[in-house]
């Protein structure tokens, strides 16, 4: 009812425009949405060049990618909603893969890290590998909210701090930086299993944890306290000090709870690649960034919502496998990135502007 409301106010605003202000805001629209419309056009473009593409097997191969994807973009959309950044999160990712993978490595795996210790239970791994991301979280968010640093000076520091603790646990016992596999069927089952297919292609069962990270961070964002002073302390730090909002504390929460996702990334992505090396989560971080930036959560700070940051998921993903049905060359396809990137945050740069 309220959407319908907002939607008929909107319909009754534009109405009371004049022909010139129409065309404004038009022009306005056509601009800000471009990306939008050059998405759709590449979509279009790619199905007819190779009808595979919008196949089964290919849309659940994008709703899978996107899943997996999911719960570093949403930790990550939090420090930018503080008008900051998180550098250190795909490494975050790639500790988290790498712990799980060792922990869960099959009993009967020749070249297990961990001879003498079973396969731990994978509840418990869970809540090592977040208790390990939070903690690098809290670091990052102390530094910025006690010490006033940038968090892409903080970020950049833990980054390779984490790098560094992520190449000596890779040297533990004899394993000399060696890719961990053989992982143990009940933790590939738990995660890249599946209960239920589309047509004939089973859908992994972390596309079902990342709807329920996705609602968990809908709740946390839009129907608690901490939720409505993150927006508050990204839109205007000195306000929200003078409104009674625990500044530091809520940058500091909002960095813990990005570590947490980065984490839960790390222990999906170890089953899904199956094999995890220290360059395990590199550069994971630019991806969640870029979702984000084209999902609108603005780098002005105190704009953004979860289901726009999922939207950017899907989006960036799509153009991504849309770029290997044509056939792109590698090289090309990180330009092609870097550049969608670039547009995305000139596009929310430009709203901020007209808006001030």
């Amino acid at each position: 009812m309220k959407a319908i409301e907002n939607l008929k106010r909107r319909q009754a605003a534009f109405q009371a425009l004049d022909a010139k202000d129409k065309k404004i805001y038009w022009k306005e629209f056509a601009f800000n949405n471009a990306l939008y419309f050059l998405i759709i056009i590449a979509v279009i473009y790619t199905a007819i060049q190779n009808p595979r593409f919008v196949s089964t097997s290919s849309i659940v191969n994008i709703i899978s990618l996107s899943a997996a994807n999911i719960p570093i973009a949403v930790g990550i959309a939090g420090c930018i909603v503080l008008t900051g950044t998180d550098l250190s999160a795909g490494r975050v990712v790639g500790l988290s893969a790498c712990m799980s993978a060792a922990f869960l490595q099959a009993a009967d795996y020749p070249t297990r890290m961990f001879k003498d210790m079973g396969v731990m239970n994978i509840a418990l791994v869970i809540v090592i590998v977040m208790l390990v991301g939070a903690l690098v979280g809290v670091v990052n968010g102390f530094f910025v909210a006690h010490f006033q640093l940038h968090p892409f000076i903080v970020t950049l520091a833990t980054q390779l701090i984490v790098y560094g603790f992520l190449l000596m646990f890779m040297m533990l016992n004899g394993n000399n930086g060696q890719p961990l596999s053989g992982l143990d069927q009940s933790y590939k089952d738990f995660v890249t299993g599946s209960v239920i297919k589309l047509g004939n292609v089973p859908i992994p069962n972390y596309v079902w944890y990342a709807c329920i990270i996705v609602f968990i961070m809908w709740f946390i964002w839009n129907k608690t306290a901490f939720g409505k002073n993150m927006f508050a302390v990204g839109s205007n730090q000195e306000a929200a000090n003078v409104s009674g909002v625990n500044v530091s504390k809520t940058i500091i929460l909002v960095h813990t709870l990005a570590g947490a996702m980065y984490a839960i990334t790390g222990f999906i992505e170890a089953a899904r690649i199956g094999s995890n090396t220290a360059a395990t989560g590199q550069n994971y971080e630019c991806d969640a960034i870029a979702a984000c930036v084209i999902g609108g959560v603005s780098f002005v700070g105190g704009t953004g919502k979860i289901r726009g940051v999922v939207m950017g998921v899907f989006i960036l993903r799509i153009i991504f496998v849309a770029l290997q049905f044509l056939a792109i060359d590698q090289n090309l396809q990180y330009v092609i990135k870097g550049l969608i990137i670039l547009v995305a945050c000139a596009i929310d740069m430009r709203k901020y502007l007209v808006r001030k």
